[in-house]
């Protein structure tokens, strides 16, 4: 095999480690802790979480469970829509600014999380949040236009961690959030892009020497 050949195919496995590397996936929860959600004009309560803890009281401790807040459903329409008086809603609520211990039983990378809010516009004092933090980062929350609930997103987090705190900041009386998760990768550190380009040009170099 000449060396253009052996060239092209080291460059092309190179590539195809760095991009199969960098791909994120879904992660999953193993559990998260937090207070419970508050009462209004209905009970806006983690109802379907699984750990210890009043599910039915407002801001008791909940612990070493999952619900709500990692179910997969996502709402897509306000909580005066969807917190129907009878039965639980997706969306748990706050009259405090909530913070979340997320457990994911190893260690993970963590590129993006996504939130899922409600924006009423103020409607029964429910608007999108301030901000969010993440690992003790601050991300401001742009109020979007209209009043439909939304999806922010954090990217570019590299966060190598097993667990992880997130704080909610309020701007209005309330904040409501029906999902959040996560996407990365389980246990290794994703390799630095500086690392891949030195190893490139390593081989490429070797290709040339070999060919002089």
């Amino acid at each position: 095999m000449n060396t253009k050949v052996v060239l092209k195919l080291a460059v092309a496995s190179l590539a195809a480690s760095a991009f199969g590397a960098a791909i994120a996936a879904p992660l999953t929860v193993a559990s998260y802790d937090m207070l419970n959600g508050n009462t209004g004009s209905y009970n806006y309560w983690d109802d379907t979480y699984s750990g210890t803890g009043a599910i039915g009281t407002n801001n008791a401790p909940l612990s070493g469970g999952k619900g709500d807040l990692t179910d997969g459903v996502v709402a897509n329409n306000n909580w005066f829509v969807t917190e129907a008086p009878v039965g639980p809603g997706p969306y748990v609520g706050w009259t405090i600014d909530p913070t979340i211990h997320f457990h994911f039983g190893g260690l993970v990378n963590i590129q993006k999380v996504s939130f899922n809010f409600d924006d009423s516009n103020g409607a029964g004092g429910v608007s999108a949040p301030r901000s969010v933090q993440i690992a003790g980062t601050t991300y401001g929350v742009a109020d979007p236009s209209g009043d439909a609930p939304f999806q922010f997103d954090v990217v570019g987090l590299n966060l190598n961690v097993a667990d992880l705190q997130i704080a909610i900041q309020r701007a209005n009386a309330w904040v409501f959030i029906s999902e959040i998760s996560f996407d990365g990768q389980r246990g290794g550190v994703l390799p630095e892009p500086g690392a891949l380009s030195l190893l490139a040009l390593g081989m490429i170099g070797l290709a040339f020497a070999k060919r002089r």
